[in-house]
């Protein structure tokens, strides 16, 4: 073998264990999470250490207990996914409908300020969320909207928002606009242009967005704590976890099986998003 052909096999022996190095940073802990909610808390007493379920000790009574009501003894996480699932749904759509505007507003049209409004959306992530809480949740409180979740959505929207349109601007621009060019020479007007050329050449992007903004409204837990506090029955998951981890007399187990109901949600997302978030839509879409 020449230098050219060992350096070759070397770094692509490299790159594999550079990932599966990452792949086993990433994966075990989830995994050994996904253990502990499976096994009865006294089998785990005997052997914390084990990253394997024997059948014979495989059992679901953790989860059981978890999603059970707490009128029949369980943790009421039922009502939590349901409340979690509504007020994430509700800020991405809504995020989106106003973003996807927005950014292409300022990607494609120019008017005075343009480029002073690029730096106010990131000019909001300057300041950390507890800035903010506190007069978030005196206006909310004088307005009515303090433990609903409709106001708990509106929290998310302000905060998911600017960095939304920032994203979405910069892929926008990325589309030629030559295209948009020939579906306006074909009688096509701004919303059809933007409809049937913008909007499937930026799927990825858009995509990718909103599993940011599921993210960030499926986990979030300061602002969910502050106007949902008083109201145990409108909890979203990341609350009903904070109380399983509180709870003394809750077993580990319990909480493992938590933590893998509020994680899982979002692996299986992005999963099933991975075809749009990897996929380069606009390769040869531009005619020679």
């Amino acid at each position: 073998m020449d230098r050219d052909q060992i350096e070759t096999v070397s770094l692509r022996w490299v790159r594999r264990l550079v990932v599966a190095a990452f792949l086993l940073v990433t994966v075990l802990p989830f995994w050994y999470m996904l253990v502990l909610s499976v096994r009865p808390i006294e089998r785990l007493l005997l052997d914390p250490g084990s990253l394997w379920v024997p059948l014979s000790e495989f059992t679901v009574d953790t989860y059981t207990e978890v999603l059970r009501s707490v009128d029949d003894g369980g943790q009421g996480f039922l009502t939590f996914i349901r409340n979690s699932g509504l007020v994430a749904v509700a800020a991405t759509a809504l995020t989106l409908i106003v973003a996807i505007p927005g950014a292409y507003a300022v990607s494609r049209l120019r008017f005075f300020g343009r480029r002073q409004v690029n730096v106010l959306f990131l000019a909001v992530y300057l300041f950390p969320s507890i800035v903010i809480a506190i007069p978030l949740f005196v206006v909310f409180t004088r307005a009515g909207l303090r433990g609903s979740l409709f106001g708990l959505v509106l929290v998310y929207i302000s905060q998911t928002l600017p960095v939304s349109v920032y994203m979405l601007r910069n892929y926008f621009e990325t589309i030629p606009i030559s295209l948009e060019e020939s579906a306006a020479i074909d009688g096509a007007g701004r919303l059809g242009i933007i409809r049937r050329v913008s909007l499937p050449l930026a799927a990825p992007s858009i995509m990718a967005v909103a599993l940011y903004d599921f993210m960030i409204a499926w986990n979030e837990f300061l602002f969910a704590l502050l106007f949902l506090v008083d109201k145990p029955n409108r909890w979203t998951v990341s609350l009903g976890l904070s109380l399983l981890a509180d709870g003394v007399e809750v077993p580990k187990t319990v909480l493992m099986a938590g933590s893998v109901i509020l994680t899982l949600p979002i692996v299986l997302l992005f999963f099933a998003s991975e075809r749009l978030l990897t996929e380069g839509l606009t390769a040869g879409a531009e005619k020679g």
